[in-house]
């Protein structure tokens, strides 16, 4: 840990932030008084809604009115910066003080190139010719590990993976070295190879700079790895704050040491995940089924299916990275190739790789959503992709259905959870009136634990948590056969992560559901998963029984992968 100095490089005192409403004042963050020292690494961790991300943005003075900086001061350097004027505070942030957004879609421009938004952002801030930023650009995007940076800087964002996307934002923050730099969930998207390359860029940038980084997360192996010092909020309120190694292994507040709790160990299985106990309401709020007499036990009698309930051969998909008329122009980027692999009736398979590997767009074209370049796709029986309109189709992937990684991108805004719901059983037309799809997205919602209640509300009124539960809802709405989970958990912190995944493992038992599950959190996986496969490059490199695929991989770039997991120390 560095060795403090008088004058911290960051320095937040009596921190109060309020966002005032027709319904009251919300307090978002109240009394918290935090340092940062040059050259350390401070950790700031807790539930969702907790007021973590509201101190970065206080920090980087950009809380939206009608919030407000209620109370406090913030000094970087011994001089205070809240309140400055708008222009003088333009200049700090990007120079002085950069910013790891989570979603990066939200900081990034739809309409310029990488190249465009690097350099603007370089020329903007520091004394630099146009070709020096230029070359500076593809050289951030080589140390934030995007292959063939020279060729990508020129693509647009929307031409890159999720965690690809995530990489640019973090070439963004670091391109003019700040002195402090704010990273914001920078892990969430990235898969463990990824995520310890950047983590000991950071590190390094860090050591090197003398910068100073506070990193906000859910993910405690990330603050085992790289925090000098944690701090933990409950309730827009800073509950305890210490070295890490001291309250990861013997916290003081019994939050903390519920929190830590939580973790799922990456090192064995175990039957259910530990719920953060000092939460009201953390239980499990699903009820038990009665398959003979609920809406979700009829008409599932699917029938007996020979051999495996869903079996893809030689899947390929390639998508256009250069259009042309002259088709010997045209330039492809190979995103599966030729992937065969079967799921079992019944079983949770997991598909583990990094960004890139091709994961998530095997789960798109099983799906329905891309349509395969080349390759066969079978289920129950019967070959999907040799059907020849959508309606034949239909019929078939009314069993599937998909729980996305974002639920806030995959429910509509504008529509009352109760039709969000509602709309896959009007669709399909598995209810005979308007009442008895009232009656059945009802108790959806309240299998799922958020109550009928909840029906009337629109998506921007929950958290993180609650609008995966509405999409595990929709998702059940046409009592499926088999669901995919794309990263259903990543988004998430270990509290809320741990209710949901206890939420899947549930359903999958009570409904006999067959499960696709995609993640790059292994501890996550090793809980929930019978077999997994591993793909990199578009490839699926081996599959295997979950805990023989952790205690002997077959493959280098398997063994590779879980040695990269982060590790957290636990109390004795």
């Amino acid at each position: 840990m560095p060795e403090r100095n008088n004058t911290p490089l960051l320095d937040i005192r009596d921190l109060k932030v309020e966002f005032p409403s027709r319904r009251g004042v919300l307090v978002a963050a109240q009394g918290v008084n935090l340092s940062l020292q040059p050259g350390e690494i401070l950790g700031v961790v807790g539930e969702s809604g907790a007021g973590k991300s509201t101190i970065a943005y206080a920090i980087m003075g950009l809380i939206e009115p009608p919030g407000r900086m209620a109370q406090g001061e913030i000094l970087l350097k011994g001089e205070r910066i809240d309140g400055l004027p708008r222009e003088k505070m333009r200049r700090i942030r990007g120079r002085r003080i950069g910013m790891i957004f989570q979603d990066p879609l939200t900081s990034l421009d739809p309409l310029q190139t990488v190249e465009a938004q690097l350099v603007e952002t370089m020329r903007t801030h520091l004394p630099i010719s146009e070709a020096e930023a230029r070359a500076r650009a593809v050289d951030l995007l080589d140390q934030v590990g995007i292959p063939n940076p020279a060729e990508r800087v020129k693509n647009y964002p929307h031409q890159f993976s999720g965690g690809m996307r995530q990489r640019v934002v973090i070439a963004l923050a670091i391109s003019c070295e700040p002195e402090v730099l704010l990273a914001d969930e920078p892990t969430t998207a990235l898969d463990v190879s990824i995520q310890a390359q950047i983590l000991e860029l950071l590190k390094k940038l860090v050591r090197e700079k003398g910068m100073g980084m506070i990193i906000i997360t859910h993910d405690m192996g990330v603050i085992a790895e790289v925090t000098d010092r944690v701090a933990v909020m409950y309730r827009s309120r800073l509950v305890e704050e210490g070295p890490s190694d001291k309250i990861l292994t013997r916290p003081d507040h019994p939050y903390s040491q519920s929190l830590i709790a939580a973790v799922p160990p990456p090192d064995r299985r175990i039957e259910r995940f530990p719920l953060v106990e000092y939460i009201e309401k953390a239980g499990d709020e699903s009820r038990k089924l009665d398959l003979a007499t609920h809406w979700l036990g009829q008409a599932r009698d699917f029938g007996q299916t020979d051999g495996p309930l869903l079996r893809i051969e030689d899947l390929t998909m390639r998508f256009m990275t250069k259009p042309s008329i002259l088709p010997s122009r045209r330039r492809y980027m190979t995103a599966v190739d030729h992937v065969s692999l079967d799921i079992r009736d019944g079983e949770v398979f997991g598909l583990v790789g990094e960004s890139g590997s091709g994961k998530s767009t095997v789960a798109r074209l099983i799906s329905g959503i891309y349509t395969p370049f080349a390759g066969r796709i079978h289920f129950a029986g019967e070959e999907l992709t040799a059907f020849k309109s959508r309606r034949e189709a239909n019929r078939l992937r009314r069993q599937m259905q998909m729980i996305f990684q974002d639920p806030y991108s995959s429910l509509n805004p504008r529509m009352k959870v109760r039709d969000i719901v509602a709309e896959p059983i009007r669709f399909h037309k598995l209810a005979s009136s308007g009442a008895e799809v009232r009656r059945i997205v009802d108790d959806l919602l309240d299998h799922v634990g958020l109550g009928a209640s909840a029906a009337l509300r629109y998506p921007h009124e929950f958290s993180g948590g609650q609008r995966q539960r509405i999409s595990i809802a929709r998702a059940l709405a046409t009592r499926p056969r088999f669901l995919i989970c794309d990263e259903p958990t990543s988004a998430l912190d270990v509290s809320i992560q741990a209710q949901i995944l206890n939420l899947l493992k549930d359903l999958q038992e009570e409904l006999g559901l067959t499960m696709l599950f995609i993640s790059h959190d292994l501890p996550v996986i090793r809980q929930m998963c019978g077999r997994v496969g591993v793909m990199q490059h578009g490839k699926l490199l081996e599959t295997a029984e979950t805990e023989e695929l952790f205690n002997n991989p077959q493959t280098d770039y398997t063994r590779h992968l879980l040695a990269l997991m982060p590790r957290m120390k636990r109390a004795a």
